[in-house]
């Protein structure tokens, strides 16, 4: 970092902070802080789901897996398309139908207050742990590197920027800024990806100078990272709990102006999700190209900056990597802060709760759950040498068949019963743990001939989709609750439209690169 990356970085801040003040002067006097007063077009919905997604974690662990196995990867990303499109189309117009905040708000409406209950304080602690804590993790390792300050300190750092805008405006500040940071890590990406192709000897000299298996998106099943038909049946697991039902990606859907805005964004979503492997995976291929001799794959993306980018660049790339942070911690800040408000303090404790109180105590979480993920940063710091971040990733792929299971069968399945939802979140939650734990540190007296996560993250959905049918036909309280109905106004034949061009594009992808 050079006076010039520090002056770049600093302008990068003012501009931030000058949006996220002008955003906060468009909302309503009083109020409400979590949905934007449902206010959100198509771009900002776009670009804030986008931005949730994105992190430096990310950036770095596309790139190291561009550099080790080609755009193989990427499928983690292009075949997200489906379950986003089953937001658009399935969950979103019952979403807004039903004028919910939350998504644990929603599940009350369909099995009642027990499982709003238990939903809510699953989500609030699967945001603090793995939204903020992991997040603060990795972006603290980031800045303690370039500032040389502690980690408490760094992440303190992040959760100062993150929880201004979120207590100053809300969610439509959280909005505006990550149009602005979002826009500028295309920017960015993009330079680093030309500048690499063109010292590669173009399209042409980067394709001589990998393996042709670079450019496969299905590997054969005897492929030990990514076997196509895990990958198949997992992904549709993960897709449908990170895309459809957690509360940091959908809230700004909830807040759409009306469906049309939710379903445009959402495909805008789905066309941003194509540029992950150009702009984040194919850099770790060019570099293999540039620097094959390279020791750790993970140094992949930080090897292109510092060779290929002059200073100035590198200040702007620091930048875009903190763009990343603030706009994932935002949204999750905003996210766990309209849970506990909406679902636990105004549900349970004070349902005549004035607006102005309702704020109050949104921003008093905010700062407690930054105070909270702060803690857990610092732990998850002190005994990291257990690789405890990595771990912590691979259990949450064990956190998404309970959550699945009770969404898809609780929209598709009326005769779904309370019993069988809660069992699912509760039991079924403790048994995928237990089951993750034993497959990341397996006991010596437990030599199980294990499948690929992706393919034991579906055979537990199949167990508690099944075990919830069984519960539910013999359980003998038939109390029924309606699903939601899908709201119909506002349906637009431009979204369908651009939907389907969407899928004619993924699929010609996905021919082409197979």
């Amino acid at each position: 970092m050079q006076s010039l990356d520090w002056l770049i970085l600093a302008a990068y801040f003012a501009i931030l902070i000058a949006i996220g003040v002008w955003a906060s002067t468009k909302r309503k006097k009083g109020g409400a802080l979590f949905l934007a007063e449902r206010s959100l077009r198509w771009h900002h919905i776009g670009f804030s789901m986008w931005g949730t997604n994105v992190g430096p974690s990310m950036l770095i662990a596309s790139a190291s897996a561009g550099f080790t196995t080609g755009i193989v990867s990427g499928n983690y990303a292009w075949y997200a398309f489906v379950f986003i499109a089953m937001l658009a189309f399935v969950f979103a117009p019952r979403y807004l139908g039903a004028k919910v905040s939350t998504l644990p708000e929603f599940m009350g409406l369909r099995f009642g207050q027990s499982t709003r209950n238990i939903l809510a304080w699953y989500t609030i602690v699967t945001i603090v742990i793995s939204w903020l804590a992991l997040t603060l993790f990795a972006g603290g390792i980031l800045i303690r590197q370039v500032f040389d300050i502690p980690m408490w300190a760094s992440a303190m750092v992040l959760l100062v920027i993150s929880a201004f805008f979120t207590m100053l405006g809300g969610l439509k500040a959280v909005a505006y800024t990550n149009v602005y940071q979002m826009v500028l890590l295309i920017v960015v990406s993009a330079v680093l990806t030309i500048v690499g192709l063109n010292h590669a000897g173009g399209i042409a000299g980067l394709i001589d100078k990998v393996p042709a298996d670079y450019w496969v998106m299905f590997k054969p099943n005897s492929d030990e990272a990514f076997p196509w038909l895990p990958i198949l049946l997992g992904y549709p697991v993960m897709g449908v709990w990170f895309w459809c039902t957690d509360q940091s990606m959908v809230q700004p859907v909830l807040a759409a102006r009306s469906l049309k805005e939710g379903q445009l964004g959402t495909n805008f979503t789905g066309w941003l999700k194509i540029l992950d492997v150009p702009l984040y995976i194919l850099p770790g291929v060019i570099c293999f190209a540039l620097f094959p001799t390279l020791d750790n794959p993970d140094e992949a993306y930080l090897t292109m900056v510092e060779n290929l980018f002059p200073v100035g660049m590198v200040g702007l790339v620091f930048a875009v990597l903190t763009a990343c942070l603030v706009s994932t911690i935002g949204s999750a800040l905003n996210a766990l802060s309209t849970v506990f408000t909406m679902d636990i303090y105004v549900k349970r404790f004070r349902p005549d709760a004035s607006q102005r109180r309702i704020n109050y105590v949104g921003r008093l979480v905010t700062v407690i759950g930054a105070s909270i993920a702060i803690v857990l940063t610092v732990a998850i710091d002190s005994i990291k040498d257990l690789n405890l971040f990595n771990v912590f990733q691979s259990v949450l792929s064990f956190i998404a068949p309970p959550m699945a299971a009770v969404f898809v069968l609780g929209i598709f399945w009326r005769r779904t019963t309370t019993r069988a939802a809660n069992f699912a979140l509760t039991v079924g939650t403790a048994f995928c743990l237990i089951v993750g734990v034993l497959y990341l540190w397996p006991p010596e007296w437990l030599q199980l001939p294990w499948p690929h996560f992706m393919m034991l993250s579906f055979e537990l959905f199949v167990l508690l989709a099944v075990s919830m049918v069984l519960i539910s036909l013999f359980d003998s309280d038939k109390t029924q609750y309606e699903i939601p109905a899908p709201i119909r106004e506002g349906r637009s034949k431009l979204a369908i439209c651009l939907w389907l061009l969407l899928a004619v594009v993924m699929v010609s992808l996905y021919v082409f690169f197979n």
